[in-house]
């Protein structure tokens, strides 16, 4: 029967300052670099593995001052094999861990609280080690303020146990450095390879007939065997003459002469001629063959077997399908894994409730995790299918602002380089279009709960006001003012934002886009000025019982009415809404004018909160 390390909390280690994390058997941790993701890794290993790393710079840094210790709290509770909670440990494992050791809550479950505490002693210059067992599972904060790790009540005991063996697994790893190495998996696994007496005898029989094959049918190795043994002349021994072996001769030293050769439909390379991505791999799977050994031994041996694998970027040097078949490679590993990824298709490919983001504000790192059991099967499906499966990037986002349509999904990127003299790219900024504004919930709920920010910038119709602030509403399960949500930016006199443009005085530049990409209708209906109607789709008000989406209606249009001038100028900008977009940002941005007010609000916005989570180098133009 399995178990479980279900929480984590680490106080005082490098930027993870206090922070509490519940795991699955395998999770995922996403979010921006330097967010905290490999620190928890390392967290893992100084309370199950080789602390040897340890080093002031791993002591967190506040106010100029360094932590005088690094805590690491692990709490194991007892699972069945499909992870649902038991009450005791089996058998196996309560002899493991001894009574001693093993704790229980009030509602009678069975549990084990760890404590690891580094302290750096300064009469002997290096660091001290402690290994508490807790007396109780403290809150993570108390009424009164207090914090977990101000609770000091527990037994000072050894729990390194030979059952949960801990593995570290890093970004740079390569299986030819591998294969150098007898401390690596792949050196310890060859270590050790074992034959019966019966099978060394059958093997090096054949190994000495091919060496005396390879010899005997070789002119340069047979005349160099006939010259070394005029050492008989010189030397007084009874030795049956010189041998040369080309091959190994004893089976012992076959390892030392490993090669591994990866084979195409034509030719077979060995490891040396193959790229990182193929070597990366290589050496994570040689990791899955030694604890494959391991645990298949326990199982002779009636012991319990349990590893814990930290794996950090097992994307790196992949291409995207095979970054999702490492991910199911090691899902299928037994024990519990820990993956740290900036790879949206490896985020993609794992279950919503094994994902933890990682998101760094004002130096205080967060963790978010999608809680599944709050939200129906339709509320995750929706999260799957609409938010995961299509923009599975956002998961690395330090900010993301939603909107509906194709041209600010295409312009507003533009216009923020502008505004900011850096790409959003840089400032870990995503644009996503949502595709209608029935469509915000699912991508609301996703960032709220891995403690992403966002922004909408809303459309100003009455019934897109409305089916936003009913998604707030579902998203806070509270009565919501649309006008105090400061990060929902909403367009005014009921425009979308190509009317809004128009609305704005961005004629010119209007005209100019079309003229730049030498649009057929305008052409013919303005610059022409060609008598007649022309046919046009507008959007009604009317909104779709059935997908929630604007209904649209067929109407002519007179381009020679001075009033029919705006409103043909709009159905040119929605009727090609994709090339307009980008065009018409780069000719306002010529045309040196400024931006337009709710679009510079929005990018205000976005400036404030990177100067409150101190990115300062975030500046307006």
């Amino acid at each position: 029967m399995p178990i479980l390390f279900q929480d984590v909390r680490i106080c005082g280690f490098r930027g993870l300052q206090n922070i509490e994390i519940s795991l699955n058997q395998t999770t995922v941790l996403t979010g921006m670099n330097n967010t905290g993701k490999t620190s928890f890794l390392k967290a893992m290993q100084i309370a199950l593995g080789n602390r040897q790393f340890i080093s002031q710079d791993d002591f967190f840094i506040s106010g100029g001052s360094n932590s005088n210790k690094i805590l690491v709290d692990l709490r194991i509770i007892p699972v069945d094999v499909e992870g649902n909670r038991l009450s005791d440990f089996d058998e196996d494992w309560e002899i493991l861990f001894t009574e001693d050791r093993i704790k229980t809550d009030f509602e009678g479950n069975s549990f084990i609280p760890l404590r690891t505490i580094v302290t750096f002693d300064e009469t002997l210059n290096s660091y001290r080690t402690r290994q508490i067992i807790l007396s109780e599972w403290p809150l993570f904060k108390k009424e009164d303020g207090s914090f977990w790790y101000q609770v000091e009540d527990g037994q000072e005991r050894n729990f390194i146990f030979d059952g949960i063996p801990f593995f570290y697994i890093d970004a740079q790893r390569d299986i030819l450095e591998d294969m150098k190495l007898k401390s690596s998996y792949l050196g310890k696994l060859i270590s050790k390879i074992e034959y019966s007496q019966e099978d060394i005898e059958e093997i090096e029989d054949q190994i000495k007939a091919l060496n005396d094959k390879a010899v005997s049918s070789s002119s340069i190795l047979s005349n160099l065997k006939r010259i070394l043994r005029e050492l008989d002349t010189a030397m007084d021994t009874s030795s049956e003459g010189v041998e040369i072996t080309p091959f190994t001769k004893k089976i012992r030293d076959l390892n030392k002469g490993l090669s591994i050769y990866y084979t195409d439909h034509k030719d077979s390379f060995s490891m040396e001629y193959h790229g990182m991505g193929t070597r990366s791999w290589s050496s994570l799977l040689t990791l899955k063959a030694f604890i494959s050994l391991l645990n298949k031994n326990a199982g002779k041996e009636r012991t319990p077997f349990f590893p814990i694998l930290a794996i950090e970027e097992p994307e790196a040097h992949l291409h995207p399908n095979a970054q999702k078949k490492i991910f199911e490679q090691i899902n299928s590993i037994s024990g519990q894994k820990i993956i740290s990824t900036h790879s949206p298709y490896i985020a993609a490919s794992a279950k919503l409730e094994q994902i933890r983001s990682f998101y760094k504000s004002n130096d205080f790192i967060l963790c978010g995790n999608i809680k599944t059991d709050e939200l129906d099967p339709e509320d995750i499906r929706k999260i799957n299918r609409q938010v995961i499966n299509t923009r599975g990037e956002i998961f690395f986002s330090k900010a993301i602002v939603f909107f509906e349509g194709e041209t600010e999904e295409q312009a507003l990127p533009i216009l923020a380089t502008y505004y900011f003299k850096k790409s959003p790219v840089e400032m870990g900024v995503d644009f996503v279009g949502v595709g209608g504004f029935g469509n915000y919930l699912p991508f609301l709920r996703f960032c709220k709960s891995l403690n992403i920010p966002w922004f909408i910038f809303s459309d100003g119709e009455v019934g897109v006001i409305d089916g936003v602030k009913k998604s707030l509403e579902k998203l806070y399960s509270r009565d919501v003012n649309i006008e105090d949500e400061k990060n929902v930016i909403i367009l005014e006199n009921e425009c979308d934002f190509e009317k809004y443009l128009i609305e704005q005085g961005f004629i010119d530049e209007i005209e100019n886009t079309f003229k730049c990409l030498q649009h057929d209708t305008y052409l013919n209906d303005f610059i022409m000025k060609l008598d007649g109607t022309k046919k046009f789709r507008i959007k009604t008000d009317k909104i779709c019982d059935a997908c929630k989406q604007s209904i649209y209606k067929d109407i002519l249009r007179n381009y020679k009415e001075d009033a029919g001038f705006k409103e043909a100028l709009y159905d040119c900008m929605t009727s090609q809404k994709v090339q307009f977009g980008p065009v018409f940002a780069e000719k306002m941005i010529e045309n040196g004018k400024e931006l337009p007010p709710k679009v510079l609000d929005l990018f205000e916005q976005i400036r404030q909160l990177f100067d409150k989570e101190g990115q300062r180098d975030v500046s307006k133009n």
